[in-house]
């Protein structure tokens, strides 16, 4: 139990620079090529910005996408990934009974195999295999796939997907399973961190390590392609430079892809969800993959690093009182500000007025690099980023101005109104003492009257 709190706590620590970026670094520009995906969104792997969105807080059906959360826990759970599995076809073969058998995906593995879980984490990535996710889920689950379910939702928590839920490892259909694209895009920038998702991910073509040449003779046709043909350099949909990652397809749910791609040293990260199985006229589409290929095109020809805010820019002045000269400090951005950037906007387009400044009265002396407050930018209507802004140089301080001020204070302190008050009191208490005193010397002086006994002659009564 320690040990997976440990774990959960190591991976929200690693990913809450990435989420914060995602949140504040959004800029989303707008495409001129119409997206059919429902919802989709783009990422600069290198700075974690997002450049678009779409939909993309919307709740999709993921399909096999879950089997990244499943080869992310696979991957931190398993002791050693070397170590070899039986294949049992009791565990799966209840999902042949299902109301969406083309939901199903196998990757030719049989009742009795026996593979690694390197080879069962290949099977699935690139073929979605059931067989594989399901054996995975069991063994590392401790025997109970359920609870393995239960490890997904927990590292979906740790890692702050707020919008998703597993209901099972394969991704075959089940209306409480659902995800978002900014979900899946936070979730798989955790997996490629992880220790070998990537490489699994983006491998396109694969051999399992262990012939089992009882029930695979022919051990050279037993190879598993990436299902993501855009990394097909013989295909229609072949994109140079894109690399895995998953895809899915859902009867219920449409097609949905996370790829990356690289070109000229950048990197892209795109997520699509519920495109459209088929067009009006009931013809298969793969609107998923032309959709990532126009983000791709479209980040890479449109995109390039530039300066949004220059460091000597002068972005506003405050009043500066008991200053030399005019009485005043202007500030500009403690640092230089580059950001990636849509060429067909200009930088100056970004909107600087919003300043909250640290304190509106100041005083002199101020000097160069004092920090005066932060300005927001702003680009139609969204917030970029927020920025430092300082004082550009000193300001000193005029000793006239200075010495008025002091004296016009000083009956204002607070410390000449205690003392006032204090010596008030002592002068109180000196006269009463002195009127004391002077009572008790006129009393010492004053002469004491004699008193003397009269003594009582007590009367006789006459006789009669």
């Amino acid at each position: 139990m320690k040990k997976k709190i440990f774990a959960m706590l190591s991976a929200a620590a690693m990913v809450i620079p990435s989420l914060s970026s995602l949140n504040a670094g959004a800029i989303n520009f707008t495409m001129s090529t119409q997206i059919k995906s429902e919802s989709a969104i783009l990422v600069n792997l290198d700075c974690d910005e997002i450049i678009y969105e779409k939909n993309a807080d919307a709740k999709q059906m993921p399909g096999p996408l879950v089997n990244i959360m499943t080869a992310v826990v696979c991957i931190e759970e398993c002791k050693d990934l070397n170590e070899e599995v039986t294949i049992e076809e009791d565990l799966y073969s209840p999902l042949y009974v299902t109301d969406y058998p083309d939901d199903l995906r196998f990757a030719d593995i049989l009742d009795g195999d026996v593979l690694t879980y390197t080879d069962l984490l290949y099977a699935m990535m690139l073929k979605s295999s059931i067989e594989a996710s399901t054996t995975i889920a069991y063994h590392i689950g401790g025997e109970s796939i359920s609870a393995f379910v239960d490890m997904m939702n927990e590292k979906a928590e740790a890692i702050g997907l707020t919008n998703t839920h597993f209901t099972n490892p394969t991704g075959l259909y089940d209306p409480d399973q659902y995800t978002t694209a900014r979900d899946m895009a936070v979730l798989t920038q955790y997996a490629l961190k992880t220790a070998h998702f990537d490489t699994i991910s983006s491998t396109y073509s694969y051999s399992s390590e262990v012939p089992n040449l009882e029930r695979h003779p022919d051990r050279e046709s037993w190879v598993w392609f990436h299902s993501n043909i855009m990394m097909d350099a013989d295909g229609d949909y072949y994109y140079p430079g894109c690399r895995g990652v998953k895809t899915a397809n859902l009867e219920m749910g449409g097609r949905n892809i996370v790829a990356t791609a690289s070109k000229d040293g950048n990197n892209y990260l795109a997520v699509c969800l519920r495109s459209p199985l088929s067009n009006a006229d009931g013809e298969n589409t793969f609107y998923h993959l032309t959709d990532a290929i126009a983000l791709f095109n479209w980040a890479f020809k449109n995109f390039s690093y530039k300066v949004i805010l220059p460091e000597t820019e002068e972005i506003g002045q405050l009043e500066v009182d008991l200053a030399e000269g005019d009485g005043f400090v202007l500030a500009r951005p403690k640092e230089e500000v580059t950001m990636l950037w849509y060429d067909d906007v200009k930088p100056n387009e970004v909107d600087r007025t919003k300043i909250r400044w640290y304190n509106t009265k100041l005083k002199a002396p101020i000097k160069a690099g004092d920090p005066l407050g932060v300005v927001t930018l702003v680009y139609n209507g969204e917030e970029l980023k927020d920025v430092e802004i300082v004082a550009v140089s000193d300001v000193n301080r005029s000793m006239l101005k200075y010495n008025l001020y002091a004296a016009k204070m000083f009956p204002k302190a607070a410390w000449f109104k205690k003392a006032l008050f204090i010596s008030i009191m002592v002068c109180v208490i000196y006269i009463l003492v002195c009127i004391y005193a002077y009572v008790m010397h006129k009393n010492k002086n004053k002469p004491i009257k004699p008193k003397y006994a009269v003594p009582k002659v007590r009367s006789q009564k006459k006789r009669k």
